[in-house]
C-alpha cells in the first residue's frame, strides 16, 4: 500500500487511528502544524500527523518518492524519524515512547512503564501491524532504526520556520545532540 492509501486507511479507521494514537502517539486528522516549516533546500515539508505534545510529523521530498519522515516539535526541535511512512509506523508502534527512546533512556524501564498503563499492548501493536502489513521490530530495533534516521537530519533535513530566521535543533539522541 502506498503512504496515502496509509494515510486514508488510518483516517478512515477510527479503531486503527485511536490504536495509533494510544501507541505511537501519531494522530492523523491533525495536520495543523506549529508553524509552516521549509527544508534546506528550500522545499516544504507536507505535514500527516500530529502528536498529543503539539509535534506534527511530516513527509519531505515529492509526491510518488520514498520520503523520509520527519518530526518538528513544539519547542523548536526536529528528527527524522525514518526513511519512509510505513518504516515510522513500525517504529513508533513499537516504542514505548519513540522519544524517550531517541535518548538515553533504558528501554525496559520505558517498556515496562508503558505496559503498566496500557494492559493489552501487544494485541494493540499486532492489530496495527496487521492493518498496515508492517513489519514488527523489537523496541531495540525501533530505537536502531531511530538512531540511524536521526543521524542524517543535520543538515539537509533540519527545518526553518517559514519566513523567520534560524532552524529548528537537531534532537539529541543516544545521549548526545548531532551537528
Amino acid at each position: 500500500m502506498d503512504e496515502e492509501g496509509v494515510l486514508e486507511r488510518i483516517r478512515n479507521d477510527g479503531a486503527l487511528r485511536s490504536a495509533l494514537g494510544l501507541v505511537g502517539d501519531f494522530d492523523a486528522n491533525r495536520l495543523d502544524p506549529v508553524e509552516e516549516l521549509e527544508l534546506p533546500d528550500g522545499s516544504r515539508p507536507t505535514p500527516v500527523a500530529g502528536c498529543a505534545a503539539g509535534g506534527t510529523y511530516f513527509l519531505c521530498g515529492p509526491p510518488g518518492t520514498r520520503r523520509p519522515v520527519l518530526y518538528a516539535g513544539s519547542e523548536g526541535q526536529a528528527t527524522l524519524v525514518a526513511a519512509d511512512l510505513a518504516e515510522a509506523l513500525a517504529v513508533v508502534t513499537a516504542s514505548a515512547s519513540w522519544q524517550d527512546a531517541l535518548g538515553s533512556h533504558p528501554l525496559d524501564e520505558l517498556e515496562e512503564e508503558f505496559r503498566a498503563d496500557h494492559p493489552g499492548l501487544d494485541e494493540v501493536r499486532e492489530r496495527i501491524r496487521a492493518a498496515l502489513d508492517l513489519p514488527a521490530l523489537s523496541p531495540e530495533e525501533a530505537r536502531e532504526r531511530l538512531f540511524a534516521a536521526a543521524r542524517r537530519t543535520v543538515p539537509g533535513f533540519l527545518p526553518a520556520p517559514v519566513g523567520h530566521d534560524g532552524r529548528y535543533e537537531p534532537m539529541p539522541f543516544g545521549g548526545r545532540t548531532p551537528r
